[in-house]
């Protein structure tokens, strides 16, 4: 109720002559006529309806029916595709299990950030079936793109999971008429085969030919491992060894034969001492700052230092 006035000011108290408000009658604003007045406004609205229908739809909020206050804050049909959508990408980039729909946390958070509390996630077969469309069309582009090139670099590996499995993956590289490198894994396949130069050497094969790409491979990147050399020789391109392999194995081997591999040992032996302690490591945080303060005040060098502290191993 207004201050002098009902239904938004289309009523008004009737003014006595002494100035006071007469709070048991109001007067319409629009036809000017007088009405008695209950502590109710029902009265009143129907005569708005009845004598001026526009007026009456200005006085003030209505109550919902139980179909508009079911919708209310409900996500719409576009905004749910494009969460499923990128719930899909999601779990593909970031190596998601597919499980993770079935959270309840998950759920709850996107409820409190889209404000429907009747949102429910997307069951494993939807997922299932948008990831394997996703990979379809990512699979579409990218050979659209080795369509138009000429030459393609490879580059693949044969790498060990958790699960002892074998894997191969491969990726390609070229660049484009924009003069710009592209790059994008061809395959991760399992393989049930032992990593023989032969065995290797099929697979880069078989997954050119599958990206129909076998003629315009010019160059296949490897690591230095045997098998890996062995198979770029029974391959018809040109052979280029990973030099990051390469300066880790120098610098490998380079240790291995010089007298800093006994610190780098005694180096490993106090890590682990104390990484796999807990108690350890709270007393080797005393002790450390202890032995600083004395290197500080007593000019200790370090080799003695560092004796006294193998000695607690």
């Amino acid at each position: 109720m207004d201050e002098g006035g009902l239904l938004g000011g289309k009523f008004l108290f009737k003014k006595l002559p002494d100035g006071l408000l007469d709070k048991t009658r109001v007067r319409c604003t629009i036809c000017k006529a007088e009405f008695r007045y209950h502590r109710s406004s029902s009265s009143l609205a129907y005569h708005l309806r009845a004598k001026d229908p526009t007026e009456s739809a200005s006085t003030g909020p209505r109550q919902s029916t139980l179909q508009e206050y079911g919708a209310r804050g409900r996500i719409t049909k576009n905004v749910r595709e494009k969460l499923t959508n990128s719930l899909v990408v999601w779990i593909a980039k970031n190596c998601r299990p597919v499980s993770i729909v079935e959270d309840d946390g998950l759920r709850e958070v996107i409820r409190a950030a889209s404000g429907d509390v009747c949102y429910n996630l997307p069951s494993r077969g939807t997922i299932v079936s948008r990831l394997h469309t996703l990979y379809e069309d990512q699979r579409a582009q990218q050979s659209s793109k080795l369509v138009q090139v000429r030459n393609v670099a490879l580059t693949g590996d044969h790498w060990t999971s958790v699960n002892n499995d074998n894997y191969l993956g491969v990726t390609a590289h070229f660049i484009d008429n924009d003069w710009t490198v592209q790059s994008f894994a061809l395959t991760v396949s399992k393989t049930e085969e032992r990593h023989y130069a032969e065995a290797c050497a099929d697979h880069f094969l078989n997954v050119a030919n599958e990206w129909k790409i076998k003629d315009k491979v010019t160059t296949l990147g490897t690591d230095s491992a045997r098998n890996m050399v062995a198979a770029a020789r029974l391959l018809p391109f040109e052979h280029m060894p990973c030099m990051a392999h390469i300066l880790q194995r120098t610098v490998t081997v380079s240790l291995n034969d010089s007298a800093f591999e006994r610190a780098l040992a005694k180096c490993r032996k106090i890590v682990g001492h104390f990484k796999h302690s807990p108690a350890n490591a709270q007393e080797f945080q005393h002790t450390f700052f202890v032995f600083i303060l004395h290197l500080l005040h007593c000019k200790t060098s370090c080799c003695s230092l560092f004796n006294s502290l193998v000695s607690l191993v």
